[in-house]
């Protein structure tokens, strides 16, 4: 995924409200930037860093600027905007990045399912021959790491066990059902879940891997040019 127009570059004076950051340009401007993400971006929010902005000319919008990248550590990037996961990894899948995915005829996104009244992120399948199974693809955006261990969540999300009991529903009715982890940072070996935050989130992993779903994480290549899934990683539930 190619960042067009070019992204903006400054420096992050704070964030705040969840939704909001205040960021310096090089000129000495500061403006608000909108922040698509909803965890507590441990690691990923410190005052100083090295940030880029995307920017919409979208007339209706209050905050013309969104908060894309973060120097987390000299030279390492990590992308923190949750709403550009599912469109990395549906780009992986078409152009036949993930072995495990591959061999679908569609690809259809946010399709209503299971029994808790959820959308799926990303729906898998061959309309035109009944043998292929749907697969259906929960994707998480993964920011937290330490010590090259990639950990989710970073806060209690009571709604990301939730989809976990809807893939496990899936597999009940004999479809395919996988939790894919993107992880937007290239500084990483393995991902696991963060039990020490959320517990029942690493439960309920647990007990949906052993129920059948199944778990793919891939690391991305950051650059202020472009993001792009490019090698699988180990998941570790145990």
């Amino acid at each position: 995924m190619i960042f067009d127009p070019p992204l903006v570059e400054g420096r992050l004076l704070r964030r705040y409200k969840r939704f909001l950051a205040d960021v310096q340009l090089p000129g000495g401007e500061v403006i608000t930037a909108h922040t698509a993400n909803t965890g507590a971006m441990t690691g990923c929010a410190e005052p100083g860093r090295r940030v880029w902005l995307s920017r919409s000319d979208n007339p209706k919008r209050k905050y013309p600027h969104t908060w894309e990248l973060i120097e987390v550590r000299d030279g390492v990037l990590a992308g923190i905007n949750t709403q550009l996961s599912n469109r990395l990894v549906r780009e992986a899948i078409e152009n036949g990045r993930v072995p495990e995915l591959a061999g679908y005829g569609r690809i259809r996104s946010e399709v209503r399912y299971g029994e808790e009244r959820s959308r799926i992120d990303l729906l898998l399948d061959s309309p035109c021959d009944k043998r292929t199974i749907p697969c259906y693809i929960e994707v998480k955006n993964v920011t937290l790491v330490d010590n090259g261990v990639a950990r989710f969540p970073d806060a209690v999300s009571v709604r990301a066990s939730k989809h976990l009991r809807e893939l496990m529903s899936v597999v009940r009715t004999g479809l395919r059902a996988v939790i894919f982890f993107c992880v937007q940072r290239g500084d990483v070996h393995e991902v696991r879940p963060a039990d020490d935050i959320d517990p029942l989130y690493g439960e309920t992993l647990r007990e949906a891997v052993a129920y059948g779903v199944e778990c793919l994480a891939w690391t991305a290549d950051v650059s202020t040019r472009e993001i792009m899934l490019q090698r699988p990683l180990s998941v570790q539930v145990m």
